[in-house]
């Protein structure tokens, strides 16, 4: 029997690393998906991986017969659809056993952006000549001027820049490759690093990777997460935020300049221009609170 539990480590990993939620949503997830898992088990299904559409409403029927309301119900639903779509992006499963399980619409959270200025107060605390400074400038100078994934920086390696045509090449959920324009100031901050920290963090090491530990080993999700956390403290900014939150304002502020939105689902690496829609509700919910805020009569 294949057990579910180091998919749902990994997933709640991802949620945490890559996504940026808050603990009290991880902590649902990981509830919600232990009580599918535990269902599963008691009731002898034996690929986990391939559940039918009978395992999930067995398990529906059984929450409503333990007297759940019904919002838990429909968050657990959501919950097992949001769990198997990332195992499919994982190449886990070749299709989606939870694609056709219904479930009630229900809220859809706008994550949570920088402004432009805050963007400007972040990178402005991340100053010195130490080699810790020099890496994490170009760091998340990279993330806000590509919009990737924090899984995506931390695999890149040097020969994935190409300063003379100013581009970047990395790769998405799938092994997918894109191309993205680099910009002048990660540019300049990536040349920085590489001409005076990235050797006296190596020393005698070799790596192909761009960014690195003080160790000379490949720089890791957790890490740059943490980093992120620490240099939103020194730069007075309340917001929940995460890596991930940069990549929301990348998109957001492109929106906002006019950007096509199909150019940004193919910066964003979006294979769905519906997730990247979520952004231009969040430029609706901006001007009804301009228009609420500055129109005379409310």
């Amino acid at each position: 029997m294949i057990k579910l539990e180091r998919y749902i480590d990994e997933f709640i990993d991802y949620l945490s690393l890559e996504r940026g939620l808050s603990g009290n949503t991880i902590s649902s997830y990981r509830r919600d998906l232990n009580k599918f898992s535990q269902y599963s088990e008691n009731n002898q299904i034996s690929d986990l991986l391939n559940p039918n559409r009978d395992h999930f409403l067995g398990f529906i029927y059984d929450l409503k017969e333990k007297k759940l309301k019904s919002s838990s119900i429909a968050r657990n639903i959501v919950v097992i659809k949001v769990f198997y779509r990332y195992l499919v992006s994982q190449k886990y499963v070749k299709k989606d056993p939870a694609e056709l399980l219904e479930s009630p619409r229900l809220w859809r959270y706008l994550p949570d952006v920088l402004s432009i200025s805050e963007v400007e107060s972040l990178l402005e605390v991340i100053r010195g000549d130490k080699v810790k400074h020099l890496r994490d400038r170009a760091c998340f100078e990279l993330l806000y001027a590509t919009g990737m994934r924090v899984s995506e920086l931390v695999d890149l390696k040097l020969k994935d820049v190409d300063f003379k045509l100013g581009i970047i090449r990395c790769f998405g959920k799938g092994q997918k490759e894109r191309i993205i324009p680099l910009g002048g100031y990660a540019s300049s901050a990536i040349v920085e690093y590489l001409e005076k920290g990235r050797g006296r963090q190596l020393k005698d090491k070799q790596s192909n990777y761009l960014f690195i530990s003080k160790f000379g080993l490949k720089l890791n999700r957790r890490r740059i997460w943490k980093l992120i956390k620490e240099y939103a403290i020194l730069a007075n900014i309340s917001k929940r935020i995460s890596p991930h939150t940069l990549r929301h304002s990348f998109a957001t502020h492109l929106l906002e300049k006019g950007a096509d939105l199909r150019i940004v689902q193919e910066l964003l690496g979006h294979s769905n221009i519906a997730t990247t829609q979520i952004y231009t509700h969040m430029n609706k919910d901006k001007l009804k609170s301009i228009h609420k805020k500055f129109h005379p009569l409310p």
